[in-house]
C-alpha cells in the first residue's frame, strides 16, 4: 500500500495573479507526482481552496488536475479545513464528492465517527474549523471505538496540536494531541504550515507543511512546500520547489531614506533574480525621512527579470514617523480631556475610548493576512466597545 498525504493547497489564496498560478501549478504537479509514484490513494487533509466558494476559473483548473487522478484509478479522500468549510455545508467539496472526484472521510453515524475503507487500509478524519471549533466535536463525537478496530488506520484532522506548535505559532488556537483517537497507524496533519512529526503509541502524527508557501513569510522560510508519500517502509518528503527564492533582509537604524535605497538597489543590482521569486523585508528606524521616499518601483523594474518581487515593509519606520503618532497621540489624548469635561464622561466610557483608539492604531503582524488583521482590529474594537459579536 502506498499513499500520498497533502495539505493546505489553499488554492486561490495570493493574490497576485503570478502567484496565484504558481500555487495552482504546484498542485498540478503534485497530482502529476502521485501518478508517477504509482500511489493507491490520495489524502488532502483540509484547506484544498482557500474559500468555500473558489472562482470558477480555480475550480476548472483543479476538476482538470482531480480528474487526472480518476483516470489513473487513484481515489482521492478528503476532508473540510477551516478555509474550505462553511456551516451551511455548501462547499466545492460537496460538489467534487458529488462528480465522483474525491470522497469526503468525516462522516458520523448515530453519533459515531464512520471508517471510510480503502482496500486493507481504514481511513477517519475530522474536519477543522475556523478559531479551532473542531475541538466541539471531538467531544460530541464518539471516536473511542476507531482505536479497537484491526487493520491499518489513518486519522485525518485539521488542527494544531499544542505539543507541535512550531516556533512563532505560539498564539495559534490549538488543542491537546490527546484528543485525537488512539490507535492509529498513521494521523495525518493538516493547518499547521510547517513540517512537523511526533510518535504516538505506535503510530506516527505528521505535518507535511502547505503544499506551496501561502506568504512572505512562508517564502522566506521554507522556501517551498510540499507533501508526503507514505508506504510499509514509512514515508518521505516531496519537496515542490516551483521557483527559486532569493530573500534579501535590510537594516533601516541609523540611515536616511536615500542611504537605504542605495543600498538596497547595490545589492538587487548584485544578483541574478532571472526566473526568481526575490523578497526584501526591511525593518528598522530610518533616521531620517520616511518610507515612503524610498523609490521602491525603481528597485522593483531593477529586478525586471525576476518572476516575482514582493517586499515586506511592517517593521520599517522613521523617527519622523514616531514623532508624528506621538503628536496623534496626544491630540487624542487632549479629545479625551475636552470630550471628559464638556460630556462629563465617566471613568470608563474614558477607558473605553482609550481602548478603542489603542484598537485602532494595532499593526499588521508578520505574515499575518489582510483579513485575519482586519478581524482582529473589528474584534479588538467591539471589547473596548463592549460590543459583542456573535
Amino acid at each position: 500500500m502506498k499513499f500520498a498525504h497533502i495539505a493546505d493547497c489553499h488554492i486561490g489564496g495570493w493574490q497576485e495573479p503570478k502567484m496565484k498560478q504558481l500555487a495552482m501549478d504546484a498542485f498540478s504537479r503534485a497530482v502529476d507526482i502521485c501518478i508517477s509514484e504509482k500511489v493507491d490513494f490520495v489524502l488532502i487533509a483540509g484547506d484544498l481552496f482557500n474559500s468555500a466558494i473558489p472562482p470558477i476559473e480555480l475550480i476548472r483548473d483543479t476538476v482538470s488536475a482531480l480528474k487526472k487522478l480518476k483516470d489513473n484509478n487513484i481515489k482521492l479522500y478528503t476532508i473540510a479545513g477551516s478555509h474550505d468549510f462553511s456551516p451551511s455545508g455548501k462547499t466545492m467539496l460537496e460538489v467534487l464528492e458529488k462528480a465522483g472526484l474525491s470522497q469526503d472521510v468525516f462522516r458520523v453515524e448515530n453519533g459515531k465517527l464512520m471508517f471510510t475503507m480503502h482496500g486493507n487500509a481504514k481511513i477517519a478524519g475530522m474536519l477543522g474549523r475556523k478559531g479551532g471549533l473542531e475541538k466541539e466535536d471531538y467531544n460530541s463525537i464518539e471516536t473511542s471505538h476507531l482505536g479497537k478496530e484491526m487493520g491499518y488506520k489513518i486519522f485525518m484532522f485539521h488542527s494544531a496540536l499544542d505539543e507541535l506548535k512550531p516556533q512563532g505559532m505560539e498564539n495559534m488556537d490549538s488543542m491537546p494531541a490527546s484528543m485525537l483517537p488512539e490507535g492509529f497507524d498513521y494521523y495525518a496533519g493538516g493547518h499547521v504550515h510547517a513540517l512537523l512529526e511526533k510518535k504516538r503509541g505506535n503510530g506516527i502524527i505528521a505535518f507535511p507543511s502547505a503544499l506551496f508557501p501561502n506568504n512572505f513569510k512562508e517564502l522566506e522560510e521554507q522556501g517551498c512546500g510540499g507533501f508526503f508519500i507514505v508506504d510499509e517502509n514509512g514515508y518521505k518528503r516531496v519537496e515542490l520547489k516551483m521557483k527559486d527564492v532569493s530573500a534579501l533582509s535590510f537594516g533601516a537604524d541609523k540611515k536616511t531614506a536615500i542611504q537605504l535605497q542605495d543600498e538596497i538597489m547595490e545589492k538587487v543590482s548584485a544578483i541574478q533574480a532571472d526566473g526568481k521569486i526575490v523578497l526584501l523585508r526591511i525593518n528598522g528606524t530610518l533616521a531620517s525621512g520616511r518610507p515612503s521616499d524610498i523609490n521602491f518601483k525603481g528597485i522593483f523594474e531593477k529586478l525586471g527579470n525576476a518572476y516575482f518581487v514582493m517586499k515586506n515593509t511592517s517593521g520599517l519606520s522613521s523617527i519622523e514617523m514616531k514623532e508624528s503618532l506621538n503628536e496623534a497621540k496626544k491630540d487624542a489624548e487632549d479629545i479625551i480631556k475636552e470630550q471628559r469635561s464638556e460630556l462629563s464622561l465617566f471613568e470608563k466610557e474614558e477607558e473605553a475610548v482609550r481602548a478603542l483608539l489603542s484598537a485602532l492604531n494595532l499593526e499588521k503582524a508578520d505574515g499575518e493576512k489582510a483579513a485575519d488583521f482586519e478581524r482582529r482590529v473589528v474584534a479588538e474594537a467591539a471589547v473596548a466597545l463592549g460590543i459583542s459579536l456573535n
